[in-house]
């Protein structure tokens, strides 16, 4: 039934949309060769944690090469703090206050033997790649799921991609040397041995040996990488759409020594010993670097694969984070710098939890060596492609085409708001205008006001100076939130204006 629906939607959006945008046509020519698109999604990577938004002390030269052949953007939002309802924004199209799944919510255990997998988007979601492949692109979804384990309605081979391989469980994905992956529905064993992705130590072993505990054979985001390179080989002539959501720089960390070597001895440092979560490391600074900068490497192996099969001038690559980073696992945000000026971190949707850094590079239509501070988000990102694509945009998305900012081509429509929920946080962007909403415990809301383009680091609450624009942002957030059964919130009890 799904697929029936799916293509009397696709058809009566065909019917409307024959002639194309003008927008899309200026990208494309009258008879268009679709582009290929590569969407790479970090795990938990902050907002100036590449070496092209300011980071010093790791080196990503790969990304920082990306970002002058193309367009960075300074002010783009991720779909939430978390990691599933961030992707669940990202290929739906809708923010958390109308998508099915706002939160993390696990459906099985931590041993070896339980289920795996979150919360799985239903069948009748219609994401991106199912848009995409109706138009005709081969998928593939390549890294970290986390939106339907094995067999549920949520597996990526039932959403639209043609092809998947990696973690489709977050709790799995915690352990960069897992026992096994999954391609598309089969368990591709690893030789990695079973060890707990949690583990804590009373003090430092005393054989330097003993570390390698926490390591295997085969690193996964290497066979990944690997997986990711042979899909676009493969695509032939048919368009392709890449979704490589690699799991680093997440917590573990765990990093092969060829890329924790460089950096060891760099930094002051204290053994990890896994007090927060996660495991044990000897030099958690010069891992989690490693780590960032194995992802750069990774990437620079798909931009090298584009460019040696002349695929470079027909591709469309963005990259972006799932949400801002972390703060436990023996990972170091504020030694690194990782949000910048923004206040918070990974869960929280003050500005340094969601926004992220985001990079779109084409070359001939994107205009190098640009920067734009237009206000968007993962929600964009649907529209974005089905417009350049010509598939059909769905009715209920949130988000708004970057095309004419991409392209410099046309009026570029702008958000009235972008919204976040998560558990019993709410937040608003609306211009310069920043609301952070907390209910806490006792169903108590405060509400705070910000004005970013006077206070980035969100430091001085404007909510009692500013009591008309605070009831309009409050306004926003409760007109903007649908209730949910399977995420209710404390402001479920309030009604809208």
């Amino acid at each position: 039934m799904k697929h029936l629906r799916q293509a009397m939607f696709v058809f009566l959006c065909v019917i409307l949309q024959f002639s194309g945008s003008q927008l899309a046509a200026a990208a494309q020519g009258d008879d268009p060769d679709r582009p290929n698109i590569i969407y790479i999604l970090a795990d938990d990577l902050g907002y100036e944690e590449l070496g092209s938004y300011g980071q010093q002390k790791i080196k990503t030269p790969h990304l920082d090469e990306l970002a002058k052949q193309g367009m960075k953007f300074s002010q783009h939002y991720s779909g939430s703090a978390v990691c599933a309802c961030s992707r669940c924004v990202l290929l739906t199209g809708k923010h958390t206050g109308n998508a099915f799944i706002r939160n993390n919510r696990e459906m099985g255990g931590w041993g070896p033997e339980e289920p795996e997998g979150q919360l799985p988007l239903p069948d009748d979601e219609v994401t991106l790649a199912e848009l995409l492949k109706e138009r005709g692109y081969r998928t593939a979804a390549i890294g970290k799921w986390g939106l339907g384990g094995p067999g549920s309605t949520g597996h990526p081979c039932y959403q639209g991609f043609d092809k998947f391989y990696g973690y489709l469980c977050q709790r799995v994905a915690h352990n960069y040397y897992p026992t096994h992956l999954w391609d598309n529905h089969d368990v591709d064993v690893l030789g990695n041995p079973h060890f707990k992705a949690h583990q804590k130590l009373d003090e430092p072993p005393s054989d330097p040996a003993d570390w390698q505990d926490y390591t295997g054979p085969v690193y996964a985001t290497d066979r990944m990488i690997d997986e990711a390179v042979e899909f676009i080989k493969e695509s032939g002539e048919q368009p392709f759409f890449l979704y490589y959501a690699t799991p680093i720089p997440h917590v573990a960390i765990q990093v092969p020594e060829d890329s924790l070597r460089p950096y060891l001895g760099k930094f002051e440092e204290t053994p990890y010993l896994g007090g927060k979560g996660y495991l044990p490391h000897p030099a958690p600074r010069a891992g989690y670097a490693g780590m960032v900068s194995r992802m750069d490497r990774n990437i620079g192996k798909i931009m090298a694969t584009v460019n040696q099969l002349g695929l470079d001038k027909n591709t469309l690559v963005i990259f972006s984070s799932d949400n801002g980073p972390t703060f436990n696992g023996g990972s170091d945000s504020d030694f690194f710098e990782s949000a910048g000026p923004l206040r918070g971190l990974k869960v929280s949707l003050h500005e340094g939890g969601i926004r992220v850094p985001m990079i779109a590079s084409w070359p001939g239509k994107i205009q190098p060596g640009t920067t734009s501070d237009l206000i968007s988000g993962f929600q964009d990102v649907l529209p974005t492609l089905t417009e350049l694509t010509g598939a059909p945009t769905p009715s209920d998305v949130d988000g708004i085409s970057l095309l004419p900012t991409l392209l410099n081509s046309g009026k570029q429509q702008q958000h009235d708001y972008l919204y976040w929920e998560l558990g019993n946080q709410q937040s608003v962007r609306s211009g310069p205008w920043k609301l952070y909403r907390h209910a806490d415990k006792n169903g108590e809301i405060r509400a705070d006001l910000f004005n970013l383009e006077q206070d980035l680091g969100q430091k001085k609450n404007l909510a009692k100076e500013e009591p008309e624009q605070l009831k309009k942002m409050v306004r926003i957030a409760r007109q903007a939130r649908v209730p949910s059964a399977e995420f209710p919130s404390r402001f479920d009890s309030e009604q809208p204006d």
